[in-house]
């Protein structure tokens, strides 16, 4: 024993310590510890991880290949860290990626607190639900924010979140069919196409993927697109208000967007995850437009109401009188995707939807959007005072500042670098993004007033 303790004490490094008569070793080399029958110690030395030349035989999906650099806000965190590195001392606030900062209404969390507790009960505990999502929840959806519209309950599929059903719905769809997209627009909806391979390419030389139709959206056009110059594809994916620009489409223009829609046979995937923002007479749901239900899917969220994004509940309605072009009912399929991806949102998190749509729930919700409202004026102020034109804020949390002649990521830098703050680069949006930065109200209060504070400074 004692010549394999010498031995195996050859490859216990000098930087190893001692605690209680044991040595410990940093994390790669870690020891473990075993007394023997003599008394002595055995010390089992982990070996160094090493480079390998073994490869398997399974090619890469090359349409992963396609992917650009990394998703934009994995990246915009990469280069927060680095920043963060540079400057340790440095009071960092985020204005970026658009994630909720304000606590959980508590008459919502209490009621997920009382599921969680009644899952420890043999009366309260409960397994797999329904893959759509509990009845009782489904119900109150449809009644809430579809009750003029004649979106039933059995319509509805409740997930968790509207970025999942993104990627559901490109599953349910496949890679043979042609997509249109907003520009600028949430990249979920362009990445996903690319992983399904629905595109081509990416061209360099215009920032595009080849096979997407890039439906400009800019001041000029009122952030709607000129419908006459986009060519017909199977899918249009719409977000209304509008994730980066925070334009709210109007009633006519969503009238002729569905027209546009049957016209060309094409199904339209509206986003609607900030709906609640609204605050003129533009439509919440794409289905207020007569001819909706027949060309339409709507996906929706609770993470912008009533802070799930880290809770995870959202929802896809699907009309019964959307078919496909045999006359195959899409519900039906997307219902098939559902039970075979998903096992359904958690209960947990689906007691704290069903607390969101009560009175009370809802009043809380509605005063969470309104004090992200409030951060919206304070930011949207503060750039038009600095003589910036300054789009969006109004219906959405987000506001889209321009600054004309300027790399986006040139002015992300520059703000990051000289405020420390955290914005988004309009470009991560799509080519029709360059020029602008999106600066996102969702943060302490005291936080976004210190922030335009610096905004000031730098650009007074």
């Amino acid at each position: 024993m004692a010549a394999i303790q010498q031995g195996l004490s050859t490859s216990i490094s000098s930087s190893t310590s001692t605690f209680l008569g044991q040595t410990k070793l940093p994390f790669r080399n870690q020891n473990v510890s075993m007394p023997s029958k003599t008394g002595c110690i055995v010390r089992c030395v982990a070996t160094p991880s090493t480079e390998t030349s073994y490869k398997t035989k399974v090619s890469r999906n090359e349409n992963l290949a396609k992917l650009q650099a990394g998703y934009l806000f994995p990246e915009i965190a990469r280069r927060r860290s680095a920043h963060m590195l540079k400057h340790p001392d440095a009071q960092i606030i985020s204005l970026g990626i658009g994630d909720t900062t304000e606590p959980i209404p508590e008459f919502i969390t209490s009621s997920m607190a009382k599921r969680a507790h009644e899952l420890s009960t043999l009366k309260g505990y409960s397994g797999y639900g329904a893959e759509q999502g509990e009845k009782q929840l489904r119900a109150s959806i449809a009644s809430t924010y579809y009750a003029n519209v004649g979106i039933e309950e059995d319509e509805i599929f409740v997930s968790d979140g509207a970025k999942s059903d993104i990627s559901r719905l490109q599953v349910l769809f496949g890679s043979n069919v042609t997509m249109a997209v907003q520009d600028p627009s949430y990249p979920a909806y362009v990445d996903s196409s690319v992983i399904m391979g629905q595109t081509g390419r990416f061209q360099k030389d215009v920032e595009k993927y080849g096979n997407i139709a890039y439906m400009r959206c800019t001041p000029e056009n009122g952030f709607f697109p000129d419908l006459s110059t986009v060519p017909r594809t199977d899918i249009i994916f719409f977000c209304s208000p509008n994730n980066p620009t925070g334009s709210a489409a109007s009633r006519e223009q969503l009238t002729k967007l569905v027209q546009f829609a049957k016209d060309n046979g094409s199904i339209l995937i509206y986003d609607s995850a900030y709906a609640m923002y609204i605050c003129d007479d533009s439509p919440k749901s794409i289905f207020e437009i007569p001819g909706a239900k027949e060309v339409a899917i709507e996906i929706s969220s609770f993470s912008k109401y009533a802070g799930f994004t880290g809770v995870r509940l959202g929802w896809t309605a699907i009309p019964k009188a959307l078919l496909y072009s045999d006359g195959f009912p899409v519900a039906k399929d997307f219902n098939r995707i559902v039970c075979t991806s998903f096992n359904g949102a958690s209960n947990i998190a689906q007691a704290g939807g069903l607390a969101c749509l009560s009175p009370d729930g809802f009043k809380a919700m509605m005063d969470v959007v309104g004090y992200y409202k409030e951060n919206t004026k304070i930011i949207t102020e503060t750039f038009k005072s600095l003589g910036y034109k300054v789009y969006g804020g109004k219906n959405a949390p987000y506001v889209w500042v321009h600054f004309p002649g300027r790399s986006s990521w040139e002015v992300f830098s520059e703000i990051l670098e000289k405020t420390h703050v955290v914005t988004t680069p309009g470009s991560g949006f799509g080519p029709g993004g360059e020029g602008f930065v999106r600066v996102s109200a969702f943060g302490h209060r005291e936080n976004v007033v210190e922030a335009c504070r610096r905004f000031k400074e730098l650009y007074k």
